[in-house]
């Protein structure tokens, strides 16, 4: 397997970075992301070319500029078209939404939608817009099942197809990128939650996971260019970084929910609510009938770094909307510690023993979510959290070597 390619931007000062002791500089004073690399660069990596952009409500600076309107008033680069993925490029849609084609009121860029396309019919609209190069800012949350990064990776095999080039701009994994954990996809159950085999918590940064889906997955190589952050190590949560956070989504509020969501996501393939519809979604799960014997339940497993409290609530959309349900809060009190995916099989058991009403959602949705059919059957027969787990790691074990050879940070 050939080495993934080197970025033009990660020369001598990434190098002296990763070589600063790490109580040196604290980390949100010393990261830098991708585009701020790009910026400082004088944009050299985009010199001639008509210029598109993915990205969305995330794409900003440290002071929360748009990444559009500062690259749109600087004559250095020239910007001519912008892609929109799930939730729209200014972020107007819910869940399973987009924005459609339009003129971008405060640029008269042309945006275009990129969402439920992919192939051919993708690379139609990269040629239409007439780019030489698509850059790629988005922020990531770290779950396979959030489909920013199969937006990533379609719009890598469309350029491809269209003879375009891919630059992807860095951003940290909120996180952490210490391990990947959970089920790998089953290629048989891909959709838009997940195109390729990779594991549920991934533990990478897109610009990683460009390079792994560039050499693995891809069915030729599109030309690509990464740029890396620096001062970001693989151990640093989002509060690490001094950026601002910008909810990826309209049901992604905090960084607090990136750090549970990719275990408690699995309810949305059940008839439980996953906390859409409060102020602590995928912190808050519950239905109707659901009592205090769910939380102590799952309090009697032991899962290390999160406790679980007896919660009731009243969704204002979603599931069970404008009742009041009861469930549990997870409360992550040592996010070191915390595992969100044992979490997620843990509660996913612990609800099945102690609500009677427990069902899966009929179009076995938790299937596509786990990548296979394995954590529904086990939970079916009876397993424990432990066997559960144990099902996954060979697989998770194959994951993890290919993953080493695309990860570019401490």
């Amino acid at each position: 397997m050939k080495l993934p390619r080197r970025t033009l931007l990660a020369g001598t000062a990434a190098l002296t970075a990763t070589a600063t002791p790490a109580a040196a500089v604290p980390p949100h004073r010393s990261l830098r992301t991708g585009f701020e690399r790009l910026t400082a660069e004088g944009y050299a990596l985009l010199d001639g070319d008509r210029v598109g952009i993915v990205t969305n409500p995330t794409g900003v600076t440290r002071d929360v500029r748009h990444i559009v309107d500062v690259m749109h008033a600087d004559d250095r680069v020239n910007l001519t078209a912008v892609f929109g993925p799930e939730h729209g490029f200014r972020g107007t849609a819910q869940a399973g939404g987009s924005e459609g084609r339009y003129d971008d009121p405060a640029t008269g860029l042309p945006v275009y939608d990129t969402y439920g396309k992919s192939g051919q019919p993708l690379a139609d609209v990269f040629t239409a817009s007439g780019v030489d190069t698509i850059v790629f800012d988005i922020q990531d949350v770290g779950a396979r099942f959030y489909t920013y990064i199969w937006t990533l990776y379609d719009c890598m095999e469309a350029a491809r197809l269209a003879g375009k080039r891919v630059v992807v701009l860095d951003r940290p994994n909120p996180v952490t990128g210490r391990s990947a954990e959970g089920p790998v996809l089953h290629k048989e159950f891909a959709t838009f939650v997940g195109r390729q085999p990779i594991s549920q918590a991934h533990g990478m940064t897109v610009a990683e996971l460009a390079l792994l889906f560039n050499e693995e997955f891809l069915t030729s190589p599109v030309r690509l260019d990464t740029v890396r952050m620096t001062g970001w190590r693989r151990s640093d949560f989002y509060d690490a970084s001094g950026l601002p956070w910008v909810p990826p989504s309209p049901n992604m509020p905090t960084p607090d929910t990136a750090v549970v969501y990719p275990g408690t996501c699995l309810f949305e393939g059940t008839n439980l609510s996953e906390g859409r519809g409060t102020t602590r979604p995928f912190e808050l799960l519950g239905a109707e009938g659901v009592d205090r014997r769910w939380a102590a339940a799952a309090g009697e497993l032991g899962l290390p770094g999160v406790r679980f409290r007896e919660a009731y609530f009243a969704p204002t959309f979603s599931k069970f909307q404008g009742k009041t349900i009861g469930g549990v809060q997870l409360h992550v009190h040592d996010r070191a510690a915390f595992d969100p995916v044992r979490t997620g099989i843990g509660l996913l058991i612990t609800a099945k023993q102690s609500w009677s009403g427990f069902a899966w959602r009929s179009d076995n949705w938790i299937d596509k979510l786990t990548g296979s059919s394995l954590v529904r059957t086990m939970i079916d027969a009876g397993a424990s959290t432990d066997d559960v787990v144990a099902g996954w790691q060979q697989e998770l074990a194959a994951f993890r070597k290919m993953r080493k050879r695309y990860l570019q940070y401490r």
